[in-house]
């Protein structure tokens, strides 16, 4: 994000316009019934036919003392700035929501979409300052390894993104 707050907001509410637009154009040309894969494959489509930037499938590691510990797959970043995950269930429940500010939680991304592809299209957005974050305090910006007490240095896990 640019240093300019104001700028950084304008940015987000144009990007989250944007991308409301693509869910609810998915939405009124497939409607409901599809499994999310399906809609997973139309949304990135129509981003892309938007020139909106993103990434699928997002392998994001959750940090403890400034070490990852494990890793979680967001369905989508949307322009390095925001968090979308997709569903198609009845309705957003509470795990839903817990899983999407987990991944907010875990990252440095501070806002987020569960974007519901049910008998009704719905989506439910979520901020989460990283100034909130306590495992955030620990990421440090030179590049020696953490010391923690019994070990050499950290040793991050292998890469293998669980869902």
């Amino acid at each position: 994000m640019n240093a300019d707050p104001v700028r950084d907001s304008r940015r987000l509410e144009t990007l989250t316009q944007r991308l409301l637009g693509v869910f609810y154009g998915v939405y009124n040309e497939l409607g409901y019934g599809f499994l999310e894969s399906v809609y997973d494959e139309a949304f990135a489509i129509a981003l892309a036919e938007a020139g909106i930037s993103h990434r699928r499938q997002v392998s994001l590691p959750v940090l403890f003392r400034g070490l990852p510990v494990g890793y979680f797959k967001a369905d989508f970043v949307v322009e390095e700035a925001i968090v979308v995950e997709l569903k198609s269930v009845q309705e957003i429940d509470k795990a839903h929501i817990s899983q999407l500010l987990n991944y907010l939680r875990a990252s440095k991304l501070e806002l987020g979409f569960i974007m519901n592809f049910g008998p009704e299209a719905h989506f439910r957005r979520f901020a989460f300052s990283n100034s909130r974050k306590g495992n955030l305090r620990h990421l440090r910006s030179s590049a020696a390894p953490n010391q923690h007490p019994g070990r050499a240095g950290p040793s991050a896990p292998e890469a293998h993104p669980s869902s």
